[in-house]
């Protein structure tokens, strides 16, 4: 299953076998657990849930703990669900990222950083107007559309909160896969701040080996 949960390190770089000086992105992925197993006839679907994480104890409701003690497994922090590729997996399994080998295609879904309240050169990477004396549109957005309609054109590019978007960047390739450290070398930009959750999967844009075309 190449489906793990994990947290965002940092970047570094790596000098891969063939001689290659690459920046990397660190995750420390898994070991995450299977805490429930969805079923068709149950549910209406097939899905595993991973869990990844030691909460704090204070943070485990009764509710919760009563529900992972029935499934037999510790309490998690963090809980995703999967469908794709788990038909050996069973609650109790633990996945780590020994299912990952370098050259593998995955996509790393994450919540990028807030900005806050921003303008529109900030937020919608806008020219701005010109910076001399007189100009008086320095960092303005200029022009809100018609004025004769009395309102905000919907879809209009303007100053407003930037950020804290669940975000997917597709195709990034495994550089390494430390199955004794539990991390995960990735070449490419993964979303999100320092120690936030990320998902990583297996590409959606990369067919597997036999695929047929």
């Amino acid at each position: 299953m190449k489906n793990i949960l994990g947290r965002k390190v940092g970047m570094t770089s790596y000098f891969t076998d063939d001689g290659r000086f690459v920046p990397v992105t660190v995750i420390e992925a898994g070991p995450c657990t299977v805490v429930e197993r969805r079923t068709k006839e149950k549910h209406g679907y097939e899905a595993v849930a991973l869990g990844f994480g030691t909460p704090k104890r204070r943070r485990v409701t009764r509710a919760l703990a009563g529900h992972y003690k029935k499934q037999g497994v510790d309490p998690v922090r963090f809980v995703r669900e999967f469908r794709d590729g788990i038909e050996e997996l069973e609650v109790g399994t633990t996945v780590t990222v020994s299912a990952f080998e370098p050259g593998d295609r995955v996509d790393v879904i994450g919540v990028s950083k807030g900005h806050g309240f921003s303008g529109a050169i900030k937020r919608h990477n806008f020219s701005g107007g010109g910076a001399s004396h007189g100009s008086m549109i320095h960092r303005q957005p200029a022009s809100n559309g018609d004025t004769n309609a009395g309102r905000v054109t919907r879809g209009s590019r303007r100053p407003g909160h930037y950020g804290t978007d669940r975000t997917t960047h597709q195709n990034l390739e495994v550089v390494r896969a430390d199955a004794e450290r539990n991390l995960l070398l990735v070449r490419g930009p993964v979303p999100g701040a320092k120690n936030g959750l990320v998902i990583v999967c297996s590409s959606v844009k990369t067919k597997p080996a036999g695929a047929s075309a």
